[in-house]
């Protein structure tokens, strides 16, 4: 019996099908998801997200338009509002989107001119979202800090603005 190194089985050539189902871990991240496959399938499954979102918007927009909430005991009334007697930059935002749903643009801005500006955000943003989500690219909003004061900015000098007197304008 001879028990030489020759005897013993040949070095692998590459990944063989016992290696397949190991991936070997050599520098690179352990947990990546597989890539989704091509075609039409793997297109739904991007798309679900945003077709999701805008399912719940469209949804919530609908509601909004079929229960008025001009109506007086539909919605609850801004807590800021009943305790100071100041509008909050949401105030009216309901009755905005009621006239908005409704396809009034003019008593939507009257209403709460800055929610208006923030649901043609939100298409333009849904919009570029779902045109990537197609391509397979994915979405991130990276806002700055800068970006974000800037945000806290404008809402605060919009309700400032909305309840001084000169601003009567902007009030609900």
């Amino acid at each position: 019996m001879d028990a030489s190194p020759t005897s013993a089985a040949p070095p692998s050539h590459g990944p063989g099908p016992a290696d397949a189902a190991h991936p070997p871990t050599h520098g690179g991240p352990p947990f990546l998801p597989p890539a989704p496959p091509p075609g039409p399938v793997a297109r739904l499954r991007r798309l679900a997200a945003p077709v999701g979102v805008m399912a719940a918007v469209v949804g919530a927009f609908g509601y909004v338009g079929a229960v008025d909430p001009n109506e007086p005991g539909h919605y609850p009334v801004c807590p800021l509002l009943r305790l100071t007697g100041l509008y909050c930059p949401g105030c009216g935002g309901l009755r905005s989107a009621h006239a908005f749903a409704q396809g009034d643009i003019a008593a939507a801005l009257g209403s709460n001119a800055l929610a208006v500006a923030g649901y043609v955000l939100f298409a333009v943003l849904w919009v570029v979202w779902t045109a990537r989500a197609a391509r397979g690219r994915p979405m991130s909003i990276a806002a700055s800090p800068a970006v974000w004061w800037g945000i806290g900015a404008v809402l605060i000098a919009f309700s400032v603005v909305r309840n001084l007197p000169f601003g009567a304008a902007l009030a609900p």
